[in-house]
């Protein structure tokens, strides 16, 4: 959490990501949610989320959407659902990264919400989206599903917000803005 430069990125409401650095949102089982562009911080923000949780003695288990997708569905063929669903329910920290960057199977849309279910009320869960919320029902191709998981998601959730530019190109930003300026500084 030290390593975030909250003045890159003034998208970021720092009070509430202080707060959330308590960790206190796991003791009744919040959620917490980061949604925004590609670039701004979300899954440097869980990553620090969830290496606080290790460091305070919690289980924590990262994944992508697409990859816990991609687990389920293979569990299922092979007839090992309910360990998989051991192995995403039992942590008290879950970090889903990435969701809405590639298409989710209807199969995955269904594995996620039913690891959301198992979930609910018992561990949080940290998910990182660049798909904003009225969005879901387009993601999932199923806008049941997706009100049925948001339900869960946000009964007890912190919603962070994150608008801003792309930390990454920051310098790619300022090296285009100094050859503006060297090539209008030629020019007059």
């Amino acid at each position: 959490m030290a390593d975030f430069d909250f003045a890159a990125q003034p998208g970021v409401d720092e009070k509430l990501i202080r707060d959330l650095a308590t960790l206190r949102f796991l003791d009744d089982a919040s959620n917490v949610l980061f949604v925004g562009p590609p670039g701004v911080g979300k899954t440097m923000l869980s990553v620090a989320l969830g290496r606080a949780a290790v460091d305070a003695g919690h289980r924590v288990y990262f994944t992508t959407a697409a990859e816990l997708a991609a687990k389920c569905h293979k569990a299922a063929l092979e007839g090992r659902w309910k360990t998989c669903m051991r192995l995403f329910a039992g942590p008290k920290l879950l970090i889903i990264d990435e969701l809405g960057y590639l298409p989710l199977p209807e199969d995955g849309a269904s594995a996620l919400f039913q690891v959301i279910n198992q979930r609910y009320l018992k561990s949080s869960t940290i998910l990182t989206t660049n798909v904003g919320i009225a969005d879901w029902a387009g993601a999932f191709g199923d806008a049941t599903v997706a009100a049925t998981m948001l339900d869960r998601l946000l009964h007890r959730a912190a919603v962070a917000g994150i608008d801003g530019p792309s930390y990454r190109l920051r310098g790619h930003q300022n090296q285009a803005d100094a050859m503006r300026k060297g090539v209008n500084a030629r020019v007059s």
